[in-house]
């Protein structure tokens, strides 16, 4: 037997690195910690008291979600790849494998997370592994993506789940399990990898090895995401024993690198291991990524079966010097926008303000959206993918946020500008963080100046309502909300309520209404229904000539804004 700190040291020898790299890496490991309310060696405590008997009842039987006689992909991991006693993010965190089945092809495989929270390679390979081992057919494939809790004690009452850093495939330690209660051997890290690759090749199927997902942590030195010492011990078993490896670690690492401390703190969720649903949903792109563009020729049956990979974007013509500006927004932005007697958002005639010889329009606007269901849709990540430097984003959103938040258009969301969440039950069942009104849109000004692009922020039009005899102007709810989104971030703000109400102000507003309220209430809507020339169906949306007057507030309030792309305008 030989001691744990000469096997982490002829490991790492192996893999090129100096005896005093090898002392920082055995004193750092960085490992995660299982969602108990127990403290593990790194002195911390996660947020998530599960249930281990409801979480494997929540696992799918190995196996059970084959189809005829099409291969399964098995995912083994941790709570970083299922998260929660149920996975279903009712505590906010959400794991990878959640979202993993996006990118293959149903008809042709099915992807079965078997994650389970608080797993290390060895207690997944002693407690879970038997039973997905037996589900295993020929031509099946399992993704290996798990270490985060391979630390503590040996053979503690609780736990009981460490293994010995490094990849040495002849050190062991052996003692008495307090767990089990029985005796017990300890192998490598590398070693527990070895026993998976061999067990899943004895079955005809395919391993596929993947590095960790990247903590919350900065390199104070380079400023950069801490890359896990995982990564090379994974690599070199992968490339030792022939089998594909996808660096998670680093795929997702390099992301997080290009966001803004702001962006990147979201990604986690509790703590500064678990993702949100928008790490989640990064992690399962960077490991699909990974499949899908690798050279490993393993993978092309695999890759055969995959889809969505891509990044979905708009099909705008680019044109060398020539900006695209891109629209966002409810239906007041994009409407149906085909009748001449019907409802029209106002970028629909854009065309009528901008000179299309100097700047490319593209309306991504979509009805009956707010700022989280155009996040969540998808829609905002579309634009996002099509941002390129230059480019210009109006973001307009408002008249359906305040609505409920449970309710089957899950698009309601909470009052204000604070960077402020809260996990909900919705009436559907499912559950969902929703955030502030301010913080959705932070967060799509973030994301634009990410790209290299400008947003700018536009205020909601008004509607046709005349509380006192002059319109409605709500600048102590939104107006105020996005007042404090521009003093927070600096962003360019087109109030477009106030210059389309003072237009409307100008034509119908009366100074005094009569004393007599029925009197008062005939005027009102005698106003309503002159002002109605520039609406259609409803007080919200408006006709053709009502998105053209919305446009042009736009164009007067870009021409005071500064922004180069005033000189994009009609003369």
């Amino acid at each position: 037997m030989k001691k744990i700190f000469l096997s982490a040291l002829v490991t790492s020898m192996a893999l090129g690195m100096t005896a005093q790299t090898v002392s920082q890496r055995t004193d750092t490991l960085g490992f995660d910690n299982l969602p108990d309310p127990i403290e593990d060696v790194n002195k911390v405590v996660d947020n998530t008291p599960d249930s281990i008997a409801k979480a494997l009842s929540a696992r799918p039987a190995p196996g059970s979600t084959r189809m005829g006689g099409n291969p399964v992909m098995f995912l083994v991991g941790n709570s970083t790849m299922r998260n929660g006693t149920l996975g279903n993010g009712n505590n906010g965190q959400w794991g990878w494998g959640y979202y993993f089945h996006h990118y293959f092809n149903a008809t042709k495989i099915t992807v079965e997370n078997q994650a389970l929270g608080g797993m290390s390679t060895r207690t997944f390979y002693t407690d879970l592994w038997p039973a997905v081992r037996q589900a295993l057919r020929p031509g099946d494939w399992v993704v290996v993506s798990i270490g985060h809790n391979d630390n503590g004690e040996f053979f503690d009452q609780r736990r009981a789940r460490a293994v010995i850093p490094g990849v040495d495939p002849d050190t062991c330690y052996v003692g008495f399990n307090e767990r089990t209660q029985r005796q017990d051997t300890v192998y490598s890290y590398g070693h527990y990898l070895r026993l998976y690759i061999n067990d899943i090749r004895a079955c005809g199927a395919n391993p596929i090895l993947m590095s960790l997902t990247p903590r919350d942590a900065y390199d104070e030195q380079t400023g950069r995401i801490v890359r896990k010492p995982q990564t090379e011990w994974t690599a070199y078993i992968a490339a030792v024993e022939g089998v594909p490896f996808v660096d998670l670690n680093e795929l997702s690492g390099a992301k997080l690198d290009c966001y803004s401390h702001w962006k990147e703190k979201y990604h986690f969720m509790g703590d500064h291991i678990h993702t949100s649903k928008f790490g989640a949903e990064m992690n399962a792109r960077s490991a699909a990524e990974g499949l899908y563009y690798s050279a490993n020729p393993q993978l092309k049956p695999l890759q055969a079966m995959m889809q969505n990979v891509e990044p979905d974007v708009w099909q705008v013509k680019r044109e060398e010097g020539k900006p695209v500006l891109f629209f966002t927004g409810d239906s007041t932005v994009k409407n149906v926008d085909k009748e001449d007697d019907g409802m029209w958002g106002w970028a629909s005639q854009a065309f009528t303000v901008f000179d299309e010889s100097k700047v490319t329009l593209c309306n991504a606007g979509r009805a009956g959206r707010s700022t989280r269901s155009f996040i969540r849709e998808g829609l905002w990540e579309k634009v996002y993918n099509s941002l390129q430097p230059g480019d210009y984003v109006t973001i307009q959103f408002g008249h359906n946020d305040i609505c409920p938040i449970t309710d089957a258009k899950a698009r309601g969301v909470i009052p204000g500008t604070q960077d402020t969440l809260h996990v909900y039950h919705l009436d559907d069942g499912s559950y969902e963080v929703v955030y502030s009104f301010g913080w959705y849109l932070k967060k799509m000004i973030d994301d634009t100046r990410e790209k290299g692009a400008t947003p700018i922020l536009v205020s909601l039009t008004p509607r046709n309502e005349w509380p006192g005899g002059k319109v409605e102007r709500r600048d102590d709810s939104y107006g105020k909300w996005y007042r404090e989104v521009v003093a927070e971030t600096g962003v360019t703000f087109i109030d477009m309520h106030n210059i389309s109400a003072d237009f409307l102000d100008k034509k119908f507003a009366v100074k005094r209404l009569p004393e007599d309220k029925e009197q008062a209430k005939a005027r009102i809507a005698a106003i309503k229904e002159k002002a109605g020339l520039y609406f259609k169906k409803d007080h919200t949306h408006a006709s053709k000539l009502g998105a053209q007057i919305n446009a042009q507030s736009f164009a007067k309030g870009l021409k005071l804004s500064g922004l180069p792309l005033a000189k994009c305008l009609k003369k």
